[in-house]
């Protein structure tokens, strides 16, 4: 029996579209680098996926790029071409195989995109730039043609996820991916329609994205197909702010006037994030910004809290200003939390690992090379945990 503490965490929430989830856990993306270096998905996994397939009713894959110039990750899987539709068919399957609604996240990195500079030597961003790492390069600032390159991939690849058998698709425009960059007035600096000279113009791109994946939806999805947005609600740089929460509460209405989402994930680099106040000035300045987010979008679409998550009770307090708790890193280590916590064990859970039992978690030979040190700033996970993940970097081979 579930503690009594704890039942709030195990209340069904039911999405806009009539989807009833039998609690309030996400299990969000984290990229294990185990595909091939073409980007088709590998048995490896399949495996950690099957493994973690009871670990939360709803799932979201690593990030998936659309096109080569959008890749965030080394080994990292692709969903740019038909040729990949096999094996994320098998991912959904192993996702999906407890009753569990996989989400594949749809992504480009634009100019973070250390995939492409190092394999094309440039990156495609808003704006020119020029900069130094992860190596020294140029950011090229995309044509309109290019814009409308990137926002047909959004499209195609939607079109894949549904033939793949996936329950939703979940468009990113977190953590400086490239939908966020051109809301963004420090990367943002065009004078065309989707320029920095107003709201409705960095707002066009994201708007278009969702337009164009809501349209394959209505002609392609079968019914109650999920369509997520995982977002960062507010930029700032010290004193200086990218785009205020007001500004992005109003980017949220115009999205939600064009495609039906169901359910909105805050996300953003850093240490529990969950707990992030709003720094920019304003009516909502020092205020949680879980809490204006959810109330803004209340009665509209789910909210969902994330980062930093890795005990049963922050997730309870999480929960607090969010429909629902997304985890990420906890879930590497401990597939089985959300069941420890609902079976009245939560005292059983381990976020520690070792050597001897990586087989047993199904977690791959050579995994988490790009994502280690993430772990690290946002410590979900212990130092000794993952220093033991950064052994496995010593099994990639070049």
């Amino acid at each position: 029996m579930t503690h009594t503490t704890y039942s709030k965490l195990f209340k069904p929430v039911t999405l806009p579209n009539g989807i009833v989830l039998p609690n309030r856990f996400c299990m969000c993306p984290v990229t294990t680098n185990s595909s091939t270096r073409e980007g088709f998905v590998t048995q490896e996994d399949i495996d950690y996926a099957r493994r973690r397939s009871h670990s939360a009713p709803l799932q979201v894959t690593s990030a998936a790029y659309i096109e080569p110039y959008g890749q965030l990750f080394e080994y990292s899987f692709s969903i740019d071409d038909d040729r990949s539709i096999p094996g994320l068919t098998k991912l959904a399957e192993a996702m999906q195989q407890d009753g569990a609604h996989g989400i594949i996240q749809l992504a480009h990195a634009g100019r973070f995109s250390t995939q492409a500079i190092k394999d094309y030597g440039v990156s495609y961003g808003p704006s020119a730039m020029e900069l130094k790492t992860p190596i020294p390069h140029q950011v090229i600032a995309m044509s309109e043609r290019k814009i409308r390159h990137v926002i047909q991939a959004y499209g195609d690849a939607t079109r894949r996820a549904i033939k793949a058998g996936f329950s939703g698709v979940e468009i990113s425009m977190a953590q400086r991916l490239l939908p966020q960059t051109f809301f963004s007035t420090f990367s943002n600096k065009r004078d065309d329609q989707y320029g920095a000279d107003s709201l409705e113009n960095r707002a066009r791109l994201t708007l278009e994205i969702f337009e164009e994946v809501q349209r394959v939806i209505d002609e392609e999805a079968p019914d109650n197909f999920i369509l997520g947005f995982r977002g960062t609600p507010e930029e700032t740089r010290g004193d200086e702010v990218g785009y205020s929460i007001q500004e992005y509460l109003t980017l949220l209405d115009w999205v939600l006037e064009i495609a039906n989402v169901q359910y909105f994930a805050v996300a953003s680099w850093g240490k529990n994030i969950y707990l992030n106040k709003v720094r920019s000035q304003g009516n909502y300045h020092g205020q949680y910004i879980n809490e204006v987010v959810q109330h803004h979008l209340s009665g509209r679409t789910v909210t969902m809290a994330t980062g930093g998550i890795n005990s049963p009770d922050k997730a309870l307090e999480a929960l607090e200003h969010g429909d629902m708790v997304g985890l990420s890193s906890v879930f590497v280590t401990e597939p089985d939390f959300v069941t420890k916590i609902e079976d009245g064990r939560a005292e059983d859970i381990d976020l520690g690992i070792d050597l001897d039992n990586i087989d047993e978690l199904a977690i791959p030979q050579a995994a988490f090379k790009d994502l280690i040190k993430l772990m690290d700033l946002g410590q979900s996970l212990s130092k000794d945990t993952t220093s033991t993940l950064k052994e496995l970097e010593k099994n990639y081979t070049q």
